[in-house]
């Protein structure tokens, strides 16, 4: 397919959404409390603008394609297979709900955990945990030691009222490792969220801004530009960015596209597809059903909420997302009271502003380091 077609508005309608008068007047309602800038995440937003799934379940999309951070290992190039690891970033954003939705909230202490199975046998396995809740901070950790693979990584979300837009501005960063290739970590960042027309127009969701895939030991850099459209010219998620030696600033390769479509990559004259979203496959997790579930896993605990969104019945969803955002209050005062801090279950703060997870001295057998991680990930107790 070329990438010169007309892409003056969204091809497929899924990142756009008109709300009806009684909606907008609800949102407009609580607008008109803001002023410019203010901080979103204090505020108590309607349920119609909410995914069905909790932020630690969100990110799990960038583990849609696993087969391509596997892949990445094999290949011996290092400019190759830093190649390799841009294009499995650069896979996981296609993946969202219809329409302009956020993901809910998670509540302290909240988790998600979930493994996939692989053709070959091998397992992935995947922990996410809500550490901090005033800022919001989403710790997580992704792991298949057959594979050689480990992903740890931090986000912290702050959404923004910008007048007829909000933002989530993504702050964090995440690690990407292969464990048979000692100090070669992959540092990646997050390009920010935008909701347009929340005020007056279509409503439109768009990822802007910049972000980056850096490895120091490979001496190289990825500067990715997420575009948002211009008010009379561009086109919508389009993507550019230069895969550069860092420390000469030389340009390996360029990229360019649209994150939602296909993803081209330029060395010299010679252009090829990166990733193509309409050949790609869904590699599905594998998540214990709601019963198996502890009380603050997010399917168990937003359960309610999610039914009643998925019947569209507002009054319900807001009634049970005040329960379990009530109860969160109340034990947050009751510890508050005893002068107890919150431990997290999984993680623990490394000293520079992001957390690590707590499991140390993995064997690197990766046999063993499977059982280990699958116990860490399913069996590692809450704190008292």
């Amino acid at each position: 397919m070329s990438d010169t077609k007309d892409v003056s508005t969204p091809t497929d309608g899924e990142d756009t959404e008109v709300l009806d008068e009684g909606t907008k007047s609800i949102l407009m309602g609580i607008i008109a409390q803001l002023g410019k800038s203010t901080d979103l995440h204090r505020v108590t937003l309607p349920t119609f603008v909410l995914e069905p799934r909790s932020m630690l379940e969100r990110i799990t999309d960038f583990m849609s394609h696993p087969e391509l951070i596997i892949n990445a290992n094999h290949i011996e190039d290092p400019v190759e297979r830093f190649v390799a690891v841009t294009r499995y970033y650069l896979s996981g954003w296609h993946i969202k709900p219809k329409g302009v939705k956020k993901p809910y909230n998670p509540i302290l202490g909240e988790q998600f955990r979930a493994q996939w199975k692989f053709a070959d046998g091998t397992e992935a396995f995947y922990v996410a945990e809500q550490v901090s809740h005033h800022p919001p901070i989403s710790a997580f950790y992704y792991a298949s030691p057959e594979n050689n693979l480990s992903i740890v990584g931090d986000l912290l979300p702050k959404s923004k009222f910008l007048g007829n837009s909000a933002a989530t501005l993504m702050q964090g960063e995440i690690k990407v490792s292969f464990t048979n290739r000692p100090g070669e970590d992959y540092i990646i960042t997050m390009p920010n969220i935008y909701a347009r027309g929340i005020l007056f127009g279509t409503m439109l969701l768009e990822l802007g801004d910049v972000a980056s895939v850096k490895c120091p030991k490979l001496d190289l850099v990825c500067n990715l530009d997420f575009k948002v459209k211009g008010f009379f010219s561009g086109s919508y998620n389009g993507i550019s960015g230069k895969i550069k030696r860092e420390s000469t600033g030389e340009t390996l390769y360029e990229i360019s596209g649209k994150w939602s479509d296909e993803i081209y990559i330029k060395k010299g004259a010679k252009k090829d597809v990166l990733f193509d979203v309409k050949a790609s496959t869904i590699h599905p997790k594998v998540v214990a059903s709601e019963e198996q579930q502890e009380p603050n896993e997010s399917r168990r605990l937003w359960s309610k909420l999610t039914a009643a969104l998925k019947v569209n019945n507002q009054d319900v969803a807001t009634t049970e997302k005040c329960k379990v955002e009530d109860e969160q209050r109340a034990r947050t005062k009751e510890r508050e009271d005893h002068g107890l801090p919150h431990v997290p279950r999984y993680f623990e703060a490394n000293g520079t502003g992001g957390f690590d997870i707590k499991l140390k001295n993995i064997s690197p057998d990766p046999l063993e380091a499977k059982r280990q991680i699958a116990d860490f990930v399913f069996n590692t107790p809450a704190p008292a």
